[in-house]
């Protein structure tokens, strides 16, 4: 055999391995296309247990399941790592939900905007085992998942969908300045009567904005204060 025949032969090879190893790429990626879309996998930035710090469930103990991805951006988000989807490890459902300890009672979704992500699969395990659903969302993708509690925290930038509003159990408005004030009685009006409705100031603007917040409710008493109670205690 001459060397150019060896040497096409070798190219054709070489070829051949790239071909497999590409479609085993692809493969791959359509099989974690299938399990995200189904819920079995998701991007997962960090779980811990912990007090909730927010809301009508403020000192509450609570498990947190915060995942990657978000289509809003706020500019005073005070998790913008997770923000990004890529950077956070696609994690079995399944395996995180069993290694949840059997003393927990209420498990929270977050992020992010977990609505992103299909949650029926996630809240079945969670509600197998009697331990509470609650999530934390802005409302703005489609609704998925069965839940306890739901706490919808509208935003400007990407307004929610109309089943969130249907579903809130409370309204949590995040004040950043006085404008504020108008968004959250606009929103307020969207949920049902039955809906608790907190204002909760931003936390880099509560020297400024607290007072406002205290006198608003004062005169508006159909509202309550959330406060971030975890950020003082200093735990996650």
């Amino acid at each position: 055999m001459s060397v150019s025949s060896v040497y096409f032969k070798m190219i054709c090879n070489k070829g051949i391995i790239i071909f497999i190893k590409a479609y085993i790429c692809t493969v791959k990626t359509e099989e974690k296309k299938r399990l995200m879309a189904a819920g079995e996998l998701l991007p997962v930035m960090e779980y811990f247990y912990t007090i909730q710090g927010e809301g009508k469930y403020s000192g509450a103990a609570a498990y947190f399941i915060r995942l990657g991805g978000c289509d809003v951006g706020c500019h005073w988000c005070d998790v913008k790592e997770s923000w990004e989807m890529e950077k956070h490890p696609l994690t079995s459902i399944r395996e995180l939900v069993n290694q949840i300890d059997d003393t927990v009672e209420i498990v929270v979704i977050t992020g992010g905007e977990p609505l992103l992500w299909n949650l029926e699969l996630l809240t079945s395990l969670l509600q197998e085992r009697n331990i509470r659903t609650h999530i934390e969302t802005s409302g703005s993708s489609k609704v998925t998942g069965s839940w306890d509690w739901f706490c919808l925290s509208p935003k400007k930038r990407k307004m929610p969908m109309e089943k969130a509003y249907q579903m809130a159990n409370e309204l949590k408005m995040v004040i950043f300045n006085k404008a504020d004030f108008k968004f959250a009685e606009r929103e307020a009006e969207k949920v049902s009567e039955d809906c608790l409705l907190y204002l909760q100031v931003e936390w880099d603007r509560r020297s400024k904005m607290l007072a406002p917040i205290v006198e608003y409710v004062k005169n508006n008493p159909k509202w309550r204060i959330s406060v971030q109670t975890h950020k003082y205690l200093d735990i996650p």
